[in-house]
């Protein structure tokens, strides 16, 4: 409402681009409670 976004709210994994396809597939499963994925080049 104030024009800031905190999406750490909403983050909920972070994974290196080499496992890009597991965090697409754990979001599209709904595994492991994920709701956002952010990848990556180091993870981190």
């Amino acid at each position: 409402m104030n024009g800031k976004l905190s999406p750490q709210a909403i983050i909920t994994h972070h994974l290196p681009l080499s496992d890009a396809a597991r965090g697409y597939e754990m979001f599209d499963k709904k595994q492991e409670d994920c709701r956002k994925v952010v990848l990556t080049p180091a993870g981190r």
